[in-house]
């Protein structure tokens, strides 16, 4: 694999993910296309999922923590048996006789409007004493699960098939949210059991899915690079174009001045038409945080300075004995 050092590719990839592999897979074919080790997603894909995977390609790994966060879902659930892991995936728990209509499921889905207390499944991989929660389950041991609070700005009945008693529910929600545990409370919310079968993410942050690309159509880097979206175009956040001079500033780690009266905790520093760096700007000054374009070349300058004190260092110590 070639130094990631050598590439010029920067920016974000909509990629639609095929069911049956997980997250990490998708980023491990990108990397053997790209041969770039530093690409990375903005939000992990159950396996049996599919749907848009946003990949953060080169240096725009960085740029992660300032995308939008929030998801949507078209997810089909099965009522009438609960599983242990929320989905069609697990082994059946509990068989219920009830059956639910149409009108029924609509006055229940009200209760997960806004923000909302749910619990994780079981088998998910969030961590509770340094332990992922799938291991706690596979081997049999107890576990406190506490609930986590999160924001559920849309759930909407797309279709209800009565004599399946399966549902096709549209949801957008937070970073964290999990569709399988809003599956699975419905069921418990109207003693029926329910369960999620199929799941599709529509849209993540400003990616959607009818503008993602599949896996499959992506053979060669040249793929990658013509299907690269700029930072610049879905980071809202307010700009600044450097000069020559404040390039070199920034360059360095240094502050230059804020005279154009901008007042945001994030503002994007743009030269040559690319993102330079991420800075920090109040009344006076805008402070910088992260610097893309020269990292390697800052890196460089630390390591000739490390040597050149090394080297000065002997000498000392050669003139002193």
């Amino acid at each position: 694999m070639s130094s990631d050092k050598n590439s010029n590719l920067f920016g974000f990839l909509n990629v639609y993910k095929p069911k049956g592999m997980t997250s990490f897979d998708v980023v491990a074919v990108l990397r053997r296309i790209t041969k770039i080790k530093q690409i990375g997603h903005t939000g992990t894909l159950d396996p049996f999922a599919v749907g848009v995977l946003s990949i953060c390609i080169g240096k725009s790994t960085r740029l992660i923590e300032y995308l939008k966060d929030d998801k949507e879902y078209l997810a089909t659930v099965q009522f009438g048996q609960d599983t242990d892991t929320y989905d069609l995936e697990g082994e059946v728990t509990k068989s219920y006789d009830k059956k639910i209509t149409k009108e029924e499921l609509i006055k229940v889905l009200k209760f997960f409007d806004g923000e909302i207390e749910q619990f994780p499944p079981i088998y998910s991989a969030i961590k509770v004493n340094g332990k992922k929660l799938y291991e706690y389950a596979r081997s049999g041991q107890k576990v406190e699960i506490r609930p986590r609070k999160v924001f559920i700005s849309k759930i909407e009945l797309k279709d209800f098939d009565e004599k399946l008693q399966q549902a096709k529910i549209l949801v957008a929600c937070s970073k964290g949210t999990y569709i399988r545990s809003i599956a699975y409370d419905l069921g418990q919310k109207m003693n029926c059991g329910g369960h999620l079968v199929e799941l599709v993410r529509t849209k993540a942050g400003l990616f959607y899915q009818e503008e993602s690309t599949k896996l499959d159509d992506i053979k060669t880097k040249e793929d990658v690079e013509n299907l690269l979206v700029n930072p610049l175009d879905v980071l809202d956040f307010p700009k600044r174009i450097l000069t020559d001079v404040e390039k070199e500033k920034v360059s360095h780690g240094m502050s230059i001045s804020n005279n154009t009266g901008i007042n945001s905790n994030i503002v994007i520093l743009v030269y040559g038409g690319k993102i330079y760096a991420v800075g920090i700007a109040d009344r006076d000054k805008i402070s910088t945080k992260k610097v893309f374009e020269v990292l390697w070349r800052r890196l460089f300058y630390y390591w000739e300075c490390c040597l050149l004190q090394t080297h000065l260092q002997w000498r000392l110590v050669s003139i002193i004995v």
